[in-house]
């Protein structure tokens, strides 16, 4: 059983700063953090959860089965992530691309000690309470001093795994088989890494989270393996009986003038091309959110909207759905997977196609990170603006993707991963 203790706080910022400099002592660390960003649908400003006292681990093979009997066994909290990959084990679909990393197809964990934070109050909850342990890690977290930051590395050569010209004939490629009928649209990524690369990764993910202040932000740190995350997007969350997914397709760069970042803004807005590619996704996620929908309560709550970021405007809906107490969580994660965003349509021609024109198995990347609560509630992000790191094999890698359509222009979508990957390549190369 969980004991809860409720700590008010001075400066709840300045407390979740040293909480997360203090979690770095332990192998399991899962941080998630919403940096304040005004949205609907939130539940807490940030968690923390640290020190696995259960986990899973496995391959795609029945990974949704086990995660399911995991889920049900064990009726607490749990923090992991879910890779792309995962799509084998719904569809007959292969991941035989090159992949540099060598993350598990899945990871989830149940921590001893988690931080819920809301505002100035931190809410406190450990297994196996020891009341003394409780007291000493508090005096430890407002001790954390973090040592002065400098350079995240040292002569990092970014790589990439697709040049420009091949990735032109691949944007070609995609568009055969959109001419031909074969889909409406797909989503191609294209990797850039860093071998025989030595990174602070938890240095990193704070430049870039300074960089981004993204409303779906995560550190991920478990034993070797590392993921920095900087998503602006959720994938699905449930709260009692509502499911929402928020679906983000359609970008476009910021500017430091005011008014030429209202302009860039409003041309978005109006952009036929980036409205069709949101819109044949919002279409695909109503279909996903139908199958585990009591009827009639897929609706649209927001169609094309506009939102702000530090780094880019993003053209975002969001899609709802009511769904019956008795629907276990991991199937609804399950009939959805993996989200219409990163993939295409249809679903699964999308992916075919995406995995023969793409250089690298995708792994954590157009994932997703979240958690599952004892209620059978959960949270998830997708996978995307986020620097992933194998210390091990000192491996470093980001990818960026776009979605190709009937009126895909292959430099525009090239120019368009160049201003996605903006933010990665800044902290690590500088």
């Amino acid at each position: 059983m969980r004991k809860t203790h409720i700590h008010k706080l001075k400066d709840g910022q300045a407390f979740k700063k040293k909480a997360l400099i203090w979690s770095q002592q332990f192998e399991d660390v899962v941080w998630l953090d919403s940096n304040n960003y005004h949205q609907n649908h939130s539940t807490y400003d940030a968690i923390l959860a640290v020190d696995a006292f259960t986990s899973i681990q496995t391959d795609f093979h029945n990974a949704f089965a086990k995660l399911k009997e995991y889920q049900t066994y064990i009726n607490d909290w749990i923090f992991g992530y879910l890779t792309y990959d995962l799509k084998n084990d719904i569809e007959a679909l292969e991941s035989k691309n090159f992949d540099g990393l060598g993350f598990p197809d899945l990871f989830f964990f149940q921590p001893k000690k988690l931080f819920l934070f809301k505002g100035n109050e931190v809410e406190i909850q450990y297994l196996n309470f020891v009341a003394n342990e409780l007291n000493d890690d508090l005096l430890a977290i407002n001790q954390s001093v973090q040592l002065q930051r400098g350079k995240v590395a040292s002569d990092i050569k970014i790589k990439l795994r697709i040049h420009k010209d091949e990735y032109f004939d691949k944007v070609n490629a995609i568009l055969g088989h959109i001419r031909r009928g074969d889909i409406y649209e797909t989503n191609f990524c294209q990797e850039f890494y860093a071998e025989n690369t030595v990174i602070n990764a938890f240095e990193t993910y704070q430049k870039l989270n300074d960089i981004s202040k993204p409303p779906f932000a995560a550190f991920i740190k478990t034993k070797d393996k590392y993921i920095l995350c900087s998503s602006p997007e959720r994938y699905l969350k449930k709260e009692g009986n509502t499911v929402i997914s928020q679906p983000i397709k359609g970008t476009a760069k910021r500017s430091d003038n005011p008014d030429e970042d209202n302009r860039l803004k409003l041309n978005l807005s109006k952009d036929k091309k980036e409205r069709s590619e949101n819109v044949m996704i919002v279409d695909l996620v109503r279909n996903d959110l139908s199958k585990t929908a009591l009827k009639g309560s897929v609706k649209v709550e927001e169609l094309c909207k506009i939102y702000t970021f530090d780094q880019v405007h993003q053209m975002i809906s969001t899609v709802s759905s009511e769904v019956d107490s008795t629907t276990h969580p991991v199937d609804i994660i399950k009939s959805t997977f993996p989200m219409g965003s990163m993939t295409g349509a249809p679903k699964i021609s999308a992916m075919n196609i995406a995995e023969e024109q793409e250089e690298t198995k995708r792994g954590v990347y157009s994932g997703a990170i979240g958690y599952f609560t004892p209620e059978g509630n959960f949270d998830f992000n997708v996978v995307i603006r986020s620097i992933l790191y194998n210390q091990t094999k000192k491996y470093v890698s980001y990818s960026v993707g776009g979605a190709i359509t009937v009126k895909s222009d292959p430099l525009r979508e090239y120019e368009e991963c160049l201003v996605k990957a903006k933010a990665m390549r800044t902290v690590l190369e500088n």
